[in-house]
């Protein structure tokens, strides 16, 4: 009978430290997934946006992306939507400058177009020229507002 009692409690103690060493791997395994840079396929990266930017367009745009976007990515594209708290990686913030000035049209279309958790795919619920309309509008955000001289020229 003694021999048994010792086994009973170290199965407690080996399931919980099994269970924490699990829950160990998972965190640093997301922790690692979430943090990796987008890989977008050099196809993609010298693509030109065939579409120009008129009010059409953008007014298009702008339906799109409060429909599609701007729950977690925020009206003003700062990456602060009323849902951005929940997400990791936390939406990007499109009006940062030196950020989307770095990204091509064609790395952002890809962006839109495969999504990354987060982020949904847009493959299949957008239409190609949606998905370029709103590379537009998403360029619009982290431009420098007119200002009133400039407006009224």
């Amino acid at each position: 009978m003694n021999t048994s009692r010792p086994s009973r409690r170290k199965l407690p103690k080996l399931l919980f430290a099994t269970v924490l060493a699990g829950a160990c791997i998972l965190v640093v395994y997301w922790a690692t997934q979430q943090s990796k840079p987008w890989v977008v396929p050099e196809e993609f990266k010298n693509l030109k946006n065939p579409l120009i930017s008129s009010e059409a367009n953008l007014s298009s745009a702008r339906e799109l992306y409060h429909e599609q976007c701007a729950q977690c990515h925020g009206q003003t594209g700062k990456g602060d939507g009323p849902e951005a708290w929940m997400h990791r990686p936390a939406p990007a913030d499109l009006s940062n400058t030196a950020r989307m000035r770095n990204i091509s049209d064609g790395e952002m279309f890809f962006q839109i177009t495969e999504g990354r958790r987060p982020m949904p795919t847009f493959k299949n619920r957008l239409t190609e020229d949606q998905r370029w309309q709103l590379v537009l509008l998403l360029r619009t955000f982290s431009q420098p507002a007119a200002t009133p001289r400039e407006a009224t020229k």
